[in-house]
């Protein structure tokens, strides 16, 4: 758990010096920020989903996680945290950036990648930290403009990807049969397409509810599983 706990603390140390260079930014340059933001998460996004050639698995993984997250509506309960957290800070939000918005954002952005899974799963079997260590270092620079740009909920966010990640790395031992190097291309490639959809909404172009398809990067897991399980069934 050491790679969790120093990236959820990297996050929340970006975001303290995030909200202290916001202090007195005219709101034009706050938006330039956030579109400049947006753009780089959408460069990451087409980057990472583009590893995998293993277009149909991708695809599938997408819609079905799609499916399972809309009917566990898993943005909506993001953004109930987001809220609850935001009742126990501050009685009211003095500014036009969401609270929430600024939470689910940075929680998303922070946890689809493919270095949360594949650190987290590191951590879990090896003991090996140095993946999360790096991403801390990203994410911990990447929470400072966050933060600047849309306020005190991207803080918190360190929090999910401490539940995230830590959840993550307990259970690693479970998936450690399955993480061959074409489902983790195929994880990646799901995580970028969602990392796309985030750069879209933060561009204001689209406004896809990308927490309800975080199931979908597990589902190249669950793929791997079954193919195996029938194959040693049926020869």
């Amino acid at each position: 758990m050491l790679g969790t706990i120093v990236n959820a603390l990297a996050i929340v140390a970006g975001s303290l010096l995030g909200l202290f260079f916001s202090k007195g930014i005219a709101k034009n340059y706050e938006e330039i920020i956030l579109s400049a933001v947006g753009l780089s998460v959408l460069l990451i996004g087409i980057k990472s989903a583009l590893t995998s050639d293993s277009l149909m698995i991708v695809i599938f993984s997408v819609i079905i996680g799609a499916i399972i997250g809309e009917a566990l509506r898993i943005e909506k309960k993001l953004e109930a945290l987001g809220a609850f957290l935001e009742s126990k800070v501050t009685s009211k939000s003095k500014d036009n950036r969401s609270f929430a918005r600024g939470f689910v954002t940075a929680s998303l952005v922070f946890c689809v990648g493919s270095m949360a899974i594949i650190g987290s799963l590191e951590s879990g079997l090896t003991g090996n930290h140095q993946t999360l260590f790096a991403k801390s270092v990203l994410d911990g620079v990447t929470s400072i403009i966050f933060a600047s740009a849309m306020g005190l909920g991207v803080m918190f966010s360190g929090l999910a990807v401490f539940l995230y990640q830590g959840l993550i790395t307990l259970t690693a031992t479970s998936m450690k049969d399955l993480l061959v190097p074409e489902t983790i291309e195929q994880m990646t490639s799901v995580g970028g397409l969602l990392i796309m959809a985030i750069g879209f909404n933060m561009l204001k172009i689209t406004s896809i509810r990308v927490g309800n398809l975080i199931p979908g990067i597990f589902l190249p897991l669950l793929y791997f599983a079954l193919s195996r399980y029938y194959s040693a069934l049926f020869g």
